[in-house]
């Protein structure tokens, strides 16, 4: 599994994935922008998922060479699966700034708390399964029009939503389930942050394993 830590990404949201990932005890390696710059599509496909954390998807994407995002979808259209966090979420997209586009030409925008001027919350996400948790949002995207849901915001657009492109599966998610207690600060939640660290290691699991969210 490969964590990418490279420009445009939040120190503290690696940190957040890697304290998920350790407790799950799941064996990974980070790579930054430099790096994933001259892996070949084949060097990509030797690992199984690729995850890329929250930050900022224009710094991601344009951190990146221009020959990088084909790189990845090849790798994912070849079996390697990707889950995308926050601005993960929105460098899966049709991105303007040197996205994957493993959406088939959908691109995301911000859920709708973003427009009333707010930029973090604890939002009741409501799971496929019934479960609804409060998690952390953040600048987050709304990611309706691509995949199924797995997950909803509180207005019924898509917050969670996972799909195949070629071989690889794909998981993104427009909330911060691995956020940890200090960024809760301020806030309201009804969910404890260990239980929301749970979900988190759930969809790292479905991506890596290339099962569903409701399985």
């Amino acid at each position: 599994m490969l964590l990418f830590n490279g420009t445009g990404t939040s120190r503290n949201d690696v940190a957040a994935v890697e304290q998920v990932l350790r407790d799950q005890g799941v064996d990974y390696a980070t790579v930054g922008s430099w790096r994933l710059n001259r892996m070949s599509e084949a060097q990509m496909r030797g690992y199984r998922l690729l995850i890329v954390p929250g930050g900022n998807f224009v710094e991601i994407g344009n951190g990146l060479s221009a020959s990088t995002p084909a790189k990845i979808r090849g790798a994912v259209q070849g079996g390697m699966n990707y889950l995308g966090i926050c601005a993960g979420a929105f460098f899966a997209g049709n991105s303007g700034y040197n996205g994957l586009n493993l959406t088939g030409g959908v691109r995301f925008g911000f859920y709708a708390a973003e427009a009333r001027g707010v930029r973090k919350a604890a939002v009741a996400i409501a799971g496929a399964d019934g479960e609804t948790l409060d998690q952390y949002w953040e600048d987050g995207p709304e990611l309706s029009g691509w995949g199924s849901v797995a997950g909803k915001y509180p207005d019924g657009t898509a917050a969670v939503v996972e799909g195949r492109f070629g071989g690889g599966r794909v998981v993104l998610s427009g909330v911060h389930p691995e956020a940890p207690e200090s960024w809760r600060r301020g806030m309201t939640f009804g969910t404890p942050a260990s239980v929301d660290h749970r979900y988190a290691a759930k969809l790292i699991q479905a991506a890596l394993n290339g099962t569903g969210l409701g399985r």
